[in-house]
């Protein structure tokens, strides 16, 4: 039965201050768009006193809500209601929407201060960093002891992220890196040949790529392709509660899954670094032969002449504590993830973008401390 009101006169009345407002039927959200939105008694500017009486079928939360906004009009119109006729479960409901219904919703008004902002970020950005230090110390509590005792650690699970971070890498790394040299050879070598020094593209494709553009480059590709999936295999883990499955069987997560993720990373990045610096070279002596007259006799009998293995080990060096900080901030990202799917896609946007960040703060770390001990 659709909802009704029927207004009366309290019985003995003999003016009509006292009116009764009786509702029927089946008062819930399928039968409510009909109700108007306020009812007012006849003669309101007579009434003072209103009483609600039942002969409900149904009775749901979302007609507690409008009989609650009913009530703050009459309130406001000054009227007396009386509910005390209705059932319990009515006048609770009723009662319990009443104290919490909001009329309207503050406005939000925030005016913009440049200030204010630069210091949510850096608070946001102190947060980030204490979160990593906290990581990075628990990698160190909880990682000495499995140095100490390696047959503990799960050399298989080792050896699939290589697999996945490395072998799986070559691929991309490689092609980037040899274009890279390419486009480095010919943008330096169009200037070296205006002075007659095209033999000098070999010292210019040397130096940066082994010291600079190898490691740099490999840390990229692998901070967005493997720190990306540690995220995201670790966010989803933690969002279907396997994490939890796994304390709850007294394994240690950072022992199962974290730890062979950075070893793997420290023993791979390197051998990308390596495999990125040789392609670099091969790229680069395809342009100086056939676009300078560099031939690859000369190119490659000249490179040991102008860069050493100390080059070489300048630029390798980087590359283990890039794996570190890459691996790191993809499984805490990960490991961070709360609530629903949209959390894991918004977590691995920002494992990447700080990896990458961090990769080049640390590489220009790198370059001032080269450059303070004389390299």
């Amino acid at each position: 039965m659709a909802p009704e009101i029927r207004w009366e006169q309290e019985a003995g009345a003999d003016n009509p201050a006292g009116q009764i407002l009786v509702l029927i039927g089946a008062w819930t959200v399928h039968n409510l768009p009909h109700v108007p939105t306020v009812t007012f008694p006849p003669n309101i500017s007579k009434t003072k006193q209103l009483t609600l009486n039942s002969e409900m079928t149904a009775f749901d939360s979302a007609a507690a809500l409008v009989l609650a906004r009913w009530l703050r009009h009459w309130r406001a119109a000054g009227l007396t209601v009386d509910v005390s006729s209705l059932p319990e479960r009515e006048r609770n409901l009723l009662a319990l929407l009443d104290a919490r219904l909001v009329d309207e919703l503050p406005a939000k008004t925030r005016a913009f201060s440049p200030v204010a902002r630069l210091g949510e970020a850096a608070v946001s950005q102190w947060t980030e960093a204490r979160h990593f230090l906290a990581f990075l110390g628990e990698l160190v509590w909880r990682g000495a002891p499995l140095l100490l005792f390696f047959w503990r650690i799960r050399w298989r699970a080792v050896l699939a992220e290589i697999e996945a971070a490395g072998v799986r890498a070559l691929g991309i790394v490689g092609l980037l890196s040899f274009m890279i040299g390419m486009v480095m050879a010919y943008q330096g070598g169009a200037t070296l040949a205006s002075y007659g020094a095209n033999v000098l593209i070999v010292n210019l494709v040397g130096i940066i790529t082994l010291r600079e553009l190898g490691p740099l480059l490999a840390a990229i590709i692998v901070a967005g392709r493997t720190g990306s999936s540690y995220t995201a295999q670790l966010g989803t883990m933690r969002i279907t509660e396997e994490i939890d499955a796994l304390r709850a069987l007294g394994l240690p997560p950072f022992e199962l899954l974290v730890f062979p993720k950075v070893i793997a990373l420290v023993i791979a990045l390197p051998l990308l670094s390596l495999f990125a610096d040789l392609m670099g070279l091969l790229g680069g002596s395809v342009v100086a032969n056939y676009g300078f007259g560099v031939s690859f006799a000369v190119y490659f009998d000249r490179m040991p002449q102008v860069v050493d293995l100390t080059t070489l080990w300048l630029g390798l060096i980087k590359a283990p504590v890039f794996a570190v900080v890459i691996a790191l901030i993809g499984c805490m990202q990960g490991l961070r993830v709360r609530g629903s799917a949209a959390e894991v896609g918004h977590a691995t946007t920002v494992s990447v973008v700080q990896a990458i960040f961090m990769v080049i703060v640390i590489d220009a770390v790198f370059s001032v401390l080269y450059n303070l001990m004389g390299y």
